[in-house]
Formats: structure tokens, sequence, C-alpha cells
């Protein structure tokens, strides 16, 4: 079993600076997202951004993944391919954006409501967001990996929600994927004790029915198995004393979106 690889603060900090670029496309993102638009432009618009800013998109060619990002409508999970599909209103799109930035790995994700978007979908994304920052206020020192997937876990289910367990966050930084995984469910108290150092990506991934997903045959999109929405965020954290780091930002994306309204 491969150990956890504990980052030192001037790690953690070219983490952030990885973290950054991925937020700062997001938002590149934001700003052409919306009905009409192929979702092959949104890939082909970060992964430009991402290399003129000095970085590689981590995803691209990731166990031959063939695009920069992933991107899920719907009632897709993640894992999507960008392709011709043009975005229509009342979509909802959940962008999953990885950057190696000078070696070191930033990942975070956003789900975007695309126009009319129906009072239910919209309660799912709100409850997302919120049981992402719940955890991530369990990301502490002395806390266990079990209190972070507990916190998902009972905010989605007590909403009505379905919490996805065949896909699980994980560490982050040195590489896209590293120990310890991080399950969106999980016992008050239980699994590994969470230390200065660790650098994890806590990614809710909500189905606004069931939990049960489906496999596709391009062997990456996953999909709910009643066809009702799921949503998707994620931040990459650094586990402290006392409160979390967190290294990504929404606040570029949300920025963009309040001035498209």
């Amino acid at each position: 079993m491969s150990k956890i690889h504990y980052k030192n603060l001037e790690e953690i900090e070219k983490i952030r600076e990885s973290d950054l670029l991925v937020s700062k496309t997001l938002a590149e993102v934001a700003k052409i997202i919306g009905e009409g638009v192929k979702t092959i432009q949104l890939n082909i618009l970060a992964e430009e951004f991402i290399r003129d800013h000095g970085g590689v998109p981590a995803f691209l060619n990731y166990n031959g993944f063939p695009y920069s990002l992933c991107i899920s409508l719907n009632d897709q999970v993640v894992h999507g391919f960008p392709g011709e599909y043009e975005i229509k209103d009342g979509d909802i799109v959940s962008v999953d954006c990885g950057v190696v930035l000078n070696n070191f790995v930033g990942d975070s994700a956003y789900t975007f409501p695309i126009g009319n978007v129906d009072p239910e979908t919209l309660r799912l994304l709100k409850v997302t967001k919120e049981c992402l920052y719940l955890a991530i206020d369990k990301a502490v020192v002395g806390m266990r990996i079990g209190d972070i997937g507990y916190a998902v876990q009972e905010h989605a289910e007590k909403n009505g929600f379905g919490v996805v367990r065949e896909l699980v966050g994980h560490g982050v930084g040195f590489k896209l994927h590293e120990k310890p995984e991080v399950p969106n469910y999980g016992r008050r108290g239980s699994g590994i004790k969470l230390e200065e150092g660790m650098v994890i990506a806590i990614e809710p991934m909500i189905n606004g029915g069931k939990a049960g997903v489906k496999f596709w045959d391009d062997g990456w999109t996953v999909s709910t198995i009643d066809k009702k929405p799921s949503a998707h965020y994620e931040h990459s954290v650094a586990v402290k004393k006392g409160k979390a780091d967190v290294l990504s930002t929404f606040q570029y994306i949300e920025e963009v979106l309040k001035q498209k309204d």
C-alpha cells in the first residue's frame, strides 16, 4: 500500500499556486459558458489558458484521458468528455480541472447552472456546495477521514439526496491522485487521523435521486442510475490546526458569474 506524502510549508505554497491557476482557468470557462456553446470550446479555451500561464493540463493523457477538462452534463456525475454538444437552457455543467505548474498539481471543480434551471436541481447544487464546506470544516489536525465523509453524507442525505460511493476524493499535490482516499460517506471518528502536511482534494459528488451510478463504455463517463441530475464541487485543502487552509477558490468564478447576471 502506498504511503501518504506529507508536504512542507514551501510545497503547500507551490500547490496553492497550481490551484490558483486552476481557479483562474475555471473563471475563464465561466466567462464563455452558456447556451449554444459547445463543450469542446470550453476545453480548448482552458488548455490554451493553462499553457499560456506556464502550466500543463493535469488531466490530458492521464491514464489515457483524452481532454484537458472533465465536463459532465446533467445526469453525468464526473469524467464526462467535452465534445460537440451545445449547452442548453436549464442544463447543469460540472467542470473539473487539474493543472501541473512547477511540478505541483492543483485540482478543483465547479457545477454551473445554465439559464432557467429547475428549483430542485438548484437546491441540489446549493446543498452539494454546502456539503463541500461542511467537509472542509473537518479537515483539521486531530479529526479523521470518517469525519469528513460523515459531514458530507449527513447533510446530503437529510436533504433527500444520494451520495456517490464508487468515486472519492484523494490526496493531491505531488501527483494528481495520492493517498489517502477521501470518501463522501463515513462514520465520525473512523479512518486515518488527519495530520499537518496532508493536502487533500475534497469533492462531494451528490445525486438528485438515488446514490447509484453506471459506468459508460467509453471507460470514463459516470452517470446516475436513475437519470436524475448530479452535482460536483471540489477544493484542494491543506490540513492545519484549528482551521483548514483552502488552496483553491471559487471567488474568481463567482465574480464572473455575478457580472454576467
